[in-house]
């Protein structure tokens, strides 16, 4: 039996991950707000988990992550991880308030950037898996939500160079980098080309844990455009639409 820990209990896409990661495992969610676990703890118990533990979890208090990553161990060793809190901000707000675009940064990057660490930590003696959330908005940073786009391309760059770290360990980090999801989260945005729904980007995530890859595009044709935005010019690219 193992032990899975979802950081963002309550995240669409983290629920779905968990739910195929459920059968025969242990899980812990881990949400702001504990209260709110009760339908996805259900949820996972119908999947399969041995059990469903709970843990409140506030991605933006990083003095408290430790406290929280000792209690999920506290349950037993965690072999796999998913990172899947995060805010999309609102852009036309936040470009013009140096404190909310700090936000944004603090929750997307730092907040990410500083529980992966810490997992990497308690991970190291017996090995594990992390499953962490990267998109398409930091392949190029674009006019219409640089806000977010700057802060997955900051997580990106620190996975990244966090992987380089973790080869030839126990550690293996795969990181999901979808297109547009359609969910809560974009709730109101019109879809862009080549969206994805939770469940097929959780899908696509766990067969590339599970396949231990260094990182997954969903779906894969958007790796493609990812690359061919490197070449299209400035001028051009400032007036490209969300």
């Amino acid at each position: 039996m193992g032990h899975v820990l979802i950081l963002g209990g309550t995240s669409e896409i983290g629920l779905e991950v968990a739910e195929r990661l459920a059968p025969g495992n242990a899980v812990t969610l881990a949400a702001r707000r504990v209260d709110a676990l009760d339908g996805p703890a259900a949820r996972l118990t119908a999947a399969g988990a041995t059990v469903v533990h709970r843990l409140r979890f506030d991605a933006d208090e990083i003095d408290a992550q430790p406290g929280v990553l000792d209690a999920a161990w506290a349950h037993g060793p965690v072999d796999t991880a998913v990172i899947a809190f995060g805010v999309l901000g609102e852009q036309d707000r936040d470009e013009r308030s140096g404190t909310r675009v700090a936000a944004v940064i603090h929750t997307d990057f730092t907040a990410h950037a500083a529980v992966a660490t810490e997992l990497v930590a308690r991970m190291a003696p017996a090995g594990g898996r992390i499953l962490a959330f990267s998109s398409i908005a930091g392949a190029r940073v674009r006019r219409p939500n640089y806000v977010y786009g700057s802060a997955k391309a900051g997580l990106d760059g620190f996975l990244q160079g966090l992987q380089d770290r973790l080869h030839g360990t126990g550690v293996r980090l795969t990181i999901a980098r979808p297109g547009f999801v359609i969910g809560r989260m974009t709730a109101g945005m019109d879809p862009a080309p080549m969206s994805s729904t939770p469940d097929q980007v959780a899908e696509a995530a766990v067969a590339a844990l599970d396949a231990g890859r260094d990182h997954v595009w969903i779906p894969a044709r958007v790796g493609a455009l990812a690359w061919l935005t490197r070449w299209v010019p400035r001028p051009i690219w400032r007036r490209m639409p969300r």
